[in-house]
């Protein structure tokens, strides 16, 4: 019979019921202000592990960065400190799988035998918070992986930066730092001593002390080995408990840093790879040409783009996609020959026309659903000019992207011609309906 390790603090630290659990993760994922659309996604993410309602926020804006990663993680190689159980070493769990309230998680168990310093201790895993509170963010961001779980105790920066070498793998697997900063000082002294051990994580330090981060033994073992490949590291946020749920006398405080191998993809460098493949998609259909190339591995992030063409600086064809479903590159290739030969609006696109048509790529952030009272209060957040809508209300959906502000400046008039588009009167009550909002890249021959 399988052995399970079941969820220790639900009910403490996140909640314990499973629709409860899903919304507030799905809250605060929603509630990260970075609306960019991105390419690519880290190898490993340094994250906070306190209560949701005091570090869910900062974790959120990690675990966000994650999620092109859908369908190419499958692996994710956790480390995170002791609380409860000394331990000398990495420990392992002697578990087959980690149980949350979203499902369970299988535990892959490595080859590991030749490393001392990896130990078996059901003990150190039994109620150990610093690893189980990343997992409900891991299940909604990436769906279905593998989990390889160390409970990091006493052991050298050389140490863990050698069984982390060991796990690394390729672009399935994903490595997490579970780690807090800085505990029970006063606000202002904690935001002191936070900016400088934030410093220096930053420069790749490796004495990073307990005091300084609970979780500095997998951090200091991780920025070693960081150093060594030569990864990029970004601070994606930092605050701490006096900004979020607790009191201002006794704080704990909270940071998150994406760390990329060989940097981020240039988003000069992927529009001009985009364009060439919906260019390509089009003319393979239309000419018979070669399709186009697909091999760099960013293009198998999932993606949501749009394809518009243009004739003499005139529409000729837009179709695309709202929600990231299947490749990048399959998705640009796919929407290019809808737009090219099924939009409903227009006749294909023939060979006579093409060589006057222009050819223009979208790629959509993930849309983030807007809170809001009334239509005043939705209309004082939309940026004007930046946000592309989506509307749903009555079981119908229409949405704009940010490049029809140029014809329809004014906010108002913005809505109602989204409601129109979406099958809805005017006098639609807003309150009643879901918006959310993306920003897009866009990229035009």
């Amino acid at each position: 019979m399988a052995a399970v390790r079941p969820a220790a603090v639900a009910g403490m630290f996140y909640p314990r019921d499973p629709r409860a659990l899903a919304a507030e993760v799905e809250e605060l994922l929603g509630g990260v202000d970075t609306l960019a659309p991105r390419l690519g996604f880290p190898k490993v993410l340094v994250v906070p592990h306190a209560g949701y309602i005091y570090s869910g926020p900062i974790a959120a804006r990690a675990y966000d960065e994650l999620a092109p990663a859908r369908g190419i993680v499958k692996r994710v190689v956790l480390l995170g400190p002791v609380h409860r159980v000394p331990v000398r070493g990495l420990a392992m769990p002697g578990a087959d799988y980690f149980d949350t309230p979203l499902g369970r998680i299988p535990i892959e168990k490595p080859e590991l035998k030749d490393l001392p310093q990896v130990v078996r201790s059901d003990p150190a895993h039994a109620m150990e918070h610093s690893l189980e509170v990343q997992l409900p963010f891991l299940q909604k961001v990436l769906g279905e992986f593998s989990l390889v779980p160390l409970a990091v105790g006493m052991a050298s920066v050389q140490e863990v930066a050698q069984v982390i070498e060991r796990l690394w793998g390729g672009p399935e697997t994903v490595v997490v730092i579970s780690t807090d900063m800085s505990h029970y000082h006063a606000y202002d002294d904690a935001r002191r001593i936070d900016r400088a051990t934030i410093q220096r994580i930053a420069q790749f330090a490796t004495d990073i002390d307990h005091e300084e981060a609970c979780g500095a033994t997998p951090l200091n073992g991780l920025l070693h080995l960081a150093k060594n490949k030569k990864l990029s590291i970004k601070l994606l946020a930092a605050n701490n408990s006096g900004d979020t749920a607790g009191g201002k006398g006794q704080v704990v405080g909270y940071s998150a840093f994406a760390l990329h191998e060989g940097g981020e993809v240039s988003l000069e460098q992927a529009g001009k790879r985009l364009l060439a493949i919906a260019r390509g998609a089009i003319e393979n259909q239309l000419l018979q040409k070669a399709a186009p190339s697909m091999a760099e591995s960013w293009l198998n992030q999932t993606g949501a783009t749009f394809v518009t063409l243009t004739r003499n600086g005139q529409l000729r064809g837009c179709i695309g996609t709202l929600e990231a479903a299947r490749p990048l590159g399959t998705d640009v290739a796919a929407n290019a020959v809808a737009a090219a030969f099924r939009d409903p609006r227009f006749p294909p696109v023939s060979t006579t026309e093409w060589p006057d048509c222009r050819v223009e790529v979208s790629l959509l952030s993930r849309p983030k659903p807007m809170r809001f009272a009334d239509e005043a209060e939705l209309l004082a957040q939309i940026q004007a000019g930046e946000d592309g809508l989506i509307l749903e209300c009555e079981g119908r959906r229409g949405t704009f992207l940010p490049q029809v502000w140029e014809s329809i400046p004014d906010k108002k008039s913005f809505l109602n011609e989204l409601l129109r588009k979406a099958g809805l009167s005017t006098d639609t009550r807003l309150a009643r309906c879901k918006v959310s909002r993306y920003r897009v890249a866009k990229w035009k021959e």
